[in-house]
């Protein structure tokens, strides 16, 4: 969970915001807003605010960053990430040099390694020739199994992160009970380095990075307290989301895929290339997810010595 001064600049900015909110905000049908709704709305939308512990420079340095972040990851090339590495490498330090913006760092931090092969590809992969007089085009993006090789070598020489000893085990026992493959909780590495105060830009929390209306789909409280940065009860909620999504697309990649993007966007995916293959659409999914299937599929067989594709159900 957060540290008490974090949690006491999230109350003063929750407090300012709700006697904000209650005067400008109304409901599409004109209606205004009952105070738990503008609580759960300060919950959902008021954790950026926590940037204002950085200098004012450092702060539009930070800001500018993620802008790009959330274009860059999803757009249509994965090579497109790579001109974040450099900034990141700034970003980083200054996002852990204080309390209050330390889970934006254990984001940042468990993605690093998506710039960085991306950097890999922009230099393996010759950019497309371009006649003369036109703009040049886009690097093509890399098949699904260049990509898997590329992470199956990028993560075999990756430790186990600091935490996972102390939350794997008990974890497994959970996605177990949910009927869900134990080996599946490695997602936790991939998604927040087994770090539980990580906060997305996006507003995604915790081991699983659920955001709001997952968690709450799935059985979690986000109030009084946000139940997505203690680990039994996310672990629990991203198992059944992970089974909801593996139910709907009998495919573990294309069940990874759902949880990265969401399953609206795989599922258009699947329609429009009239296919029922991950492979397929992988090139088309956004960058970030193109990069995050091989991952999380490359921790699995590191980690566990396990093939994706054969991952078994536990039954009763």
């Amino acid at each position: 969970m957060f540290s008490g001064a974090f949690q006491a600049s999230r109350l003063k900015v929750g407090i300012l915001g709700l006697f904000l909110a209650g005067s400008l905000l109304a409901r599409a049908d004109g209606d205004q807003f009952t105070l738990p709704e503008l609580v759960q709305w300060a919950q959902q939308n008021l954790d950026t605010n926590v940037l204002n512990a950085l200098s004012e420079v450092d702060e539009r340095t930070v800001q500018q960053f993620f802008r790009e972040v959330q274009q860059r990851f999803q757009g249509d090339y994965v090579v497109d990430m790579a001109a974040l590495r450099q900034t990141a490498q700034v970003v980083l330090p200054l996002l852990e040099s204080r309390e209050e913006t330390q889970p934006y760092a254990a984001w940042l931090k468990a993605r690093m390694d998506y710039l960085e092969v991306a950097d890999e590809i922009r230099l393996t992969i010759p950019p497309p020739t371009s006649p003369t007089n036109q703009l040049p085009q886009s690097v093509p993006n890399p098949p699904p199994q260049k990509e898997r090789e590329l992470w199956g070598k990028k993560v075999s020489v990756r430790p186990w992160p600091a935490r996972a000893k102390e939350y794997v085990p008990a974890l497994k026992l959970i996605f177990a009970a949910q009927k869900i493959p134990p080996e599946l909780v490695w997602v936790a590495e991939v998604e927040s380095g087994f770090d539980r105060r990580a906060l997305s830009p996006a507003g995604a929390a915790g081991l699983f990075q659920l955001m709001p209306d997952t968690a709450k789909r799935f059985g979690l409280s986000l109030w009084p307290r946000d139940q997505r940065y203690q680990a039994e009860p996310s672990a629990t909620a991203s198992a059944r989301y992970l089974k909801y999504l593996y139910n709907r697309f009998h495919d573990w990649r294309l069940t990874l895929a759902a949880y990265n993007v969401g399953e609206g966007t795989v599922q258009k995916l699947l329609n429009r290339h009239k296919t029922a293959s991950y492979d397929a659409i992988a090139e088309h999914l956004p960058a970030e997810t193109q990069m995050y299937v091989p991952r999380v599929e490359a921790t699995l067989r590191q980690r566990e010595g396990a093939n994706l594709e054969r991952l078994s159900v536990p039954q009763s």
